[in-house]
């Protein structure tokens, strides 16, 4: 079975040795990302506790940075890993008038969403917060 995790990099924001934070690149959802373990993970089980902790703290650290910057009216959080069995989470920044809110993003969508054209430069600036803030996270 591929993977599109192993086979894919994405758009890397941020990384160490045990995962990786990319852009998801979808202009519905700016600031989506999604946090993925390098080795074929498919449960969190499967990690030891202390990867466990370090995976669940950049998940943390990319929600803290993602409101910073971005203000979002929420963040969602969500690992589901049913289509692509490759441990990852998704840290998806929420506002009340996107397509789907209040809905998960994957659902039927509610309303054209409203673009966000003045996020630009908070979401150019993702990596250099990434860099700062994960660190920082897992000291």
């Amino acid at each position: 079975m591929s993977c599109p995790f192993c086979e894919q990099e994405g758009t890397r924001l941020w990384s160490d040795d045990r995962l990786r934070v990319v852009s998801a690149a979808d202009p519905r959802y700016p600031g989506f990302c999604r946090v993925v373990w390098f080795t074929h993970v498919k449960e969190m089980s499967d990690l030891t506790p202390a990867d466990r902790h370090h995976f669940m703290a950049v998940v943390f650290g990319v929600e803290g940075v993602l409101r910073t910057l971005l203000r979002p009216d929420k963040i969602n959080l969500a690992s589901l890993g049913n289509q692509v069995p490759h441990l990852h989470w998704h840290v998806i920044p929420r506002w009340v008038d996107d397509s789907h809110f209040p809905e998960p993003v994957w659902c039927l969508p509610q309303r054209v969403a409203r673009t966000r054209p003045a996020l630009k430069q908070q979401l150019a600036r993702l990596p250099a917060a990434f860099a700062e803030a994960l660190p920082r996270q897992l000291n």
